[in-house]
């Protein structure tokens, strides 16, 4: 079967790999359909991994992942062949102390698809056939386009992070960063009952899809440097502030609009950053992180397969399998690529 291999910086090759094994009991086989680009899948691609982590073996990458239903393994109830789901990259070690928190997000020996973090490395999800645990696995209505059903990882990013900030019900929202889950976290905002959301990037094209994804106010902070200013005064006049840019230098901004009492939560940070904490302490903020997910996973994928967001906007294009460094390096401009997906044979 083909999948999408990372050998190491800008070399990406289509591969056959050995075909998936037969399902047994508690197991399923899926032909995958759609598989979304991450900005991890990125990093490998451009990088060949991210700090520390590197590429030190072949590895199929991809996380986000949707199919088709191909075959059924004994003892597997409430999935039948030709059933379109979403598969979970996610596998938590369940005995840890953290797995028996209830914090599997946590896990001190977690497995997650297209990581180099072990050795050898846990292979994604890019490849044409797949046969894993069927609690994996997330089924959709018949009806469900495979395109947005790739979307339900991602979605449980965001929706994790909704999750960290509390009660949203009838809150001001600013989302720092529209990339793909900035604009997924102010679809998440919404849905959880945010009437007011801004969002703030330093190009046009992805603020154009904030506001398709639900934002009501959006702000270029490179054209328009000072354009926070209006929701600084006064100790700051958001509620709560999701910092998802991943730029260091967007939260001091966020800080100073958040209101005095109010909540922070970072969700793209993924290096060191300075931290203004005499202006945290004078401002009784509330920081949290938001990492991952759990049980966000089987609700992203009722929420998108009951069309309860509408992800079109999010979607700049399909590729077939074998133009799939043309997809990476699509996905690499962000002046014109939000999410790209790569179509495999399920489709």
């Amino acid at each position: 079967m083909k999948a999408v291999v990372i050998h190491g910086a800008r070399d990406l090759r289509i591969e056959d790999m050995a075909p998936a094994a037969q399902p047994g009991p508690g197991e399923v086989q899926v032909h995958v359909a759609n598989g979304g680009i991450c900005g991890s899948d990125l990093h490998y691609y451009l990088h060949g991994g991210f700090g520390a982590i590197r590429v030190r073996e072949p590895m199929a990458l991809g996380h986000e992942v949707s199919g088709v239903v191909s075959d059924v393994g004994d003892g597997v109830e409430g999935l039948a062949v030709g059933d379109k789901v979403a598969v979970n990259p996610s596998r938590p070690c369940a005995r840890c102390e953290y797995c028996l928190r209830g914090q599997p997000n946590q896990c001190l020996d977690m497995r997650f698809n297209g990581s180099a973090m072990r050795m050898p490395h846990e292979q994604g999800l890019f490849r044409e056939t797949l046969t894993l645990p069927a609690t994996l696995v997330e089924r959709f209505a018949p009806e469900a386009d495979l395109a947005f059903a790739a979307m339900t990882e991602p979605l449980a990013v965001c929706l994790h992070a909704v999750r960290q900030a509390g009660s949203l019900l009838g809150k001001t929202v600013l989302v720092a960063g529209s990339g793909p889950i900035g604009c997924l976290t102010i679809a998440a905002a919404r849905l959880a009952g945010a009437t007011r959301i801004v969002a703030t990037d330093i190009s046009d094209t992805p603020l154009g899809v904030a506001r398709a994804m639900g934002a009501h106010e959006t702000i270029n902070l490179a054209a328009t440097p000072e354009g926070l200013a209006p929701f600084q005064r006064d100790k700051g006049q958001i509620d709560v502030s999701f910092e998802c840019s991943g730029a260091p230098q967007a939260l001091g901004g966020l800080l100073t609009a958040t209101r005095a009492g109010g909540t922070v939560v970072l969700v793209g940070m993924g290096g060191e950053a300075p931290l203004p904490l005499q202006l945290t302490v004078a401002k009784e903020l509330t920081l949290r992180g938001a990492f991952r997910f759990h049980e966000e996973f089987a609700t992203a994928a009722r929420v998108i397969s009951e069309g309860r967001i509408d992800l079109a906007p999010l979607l700049t294009g399909v590729h077939d399998t074998d133009d799939a460094v043309a997809a990476f390096d699509l996905a690499a401009d962000k002046s014109r690529a939000m999410k790209v997906q790569i179509r495999f044979s399920g489709a």
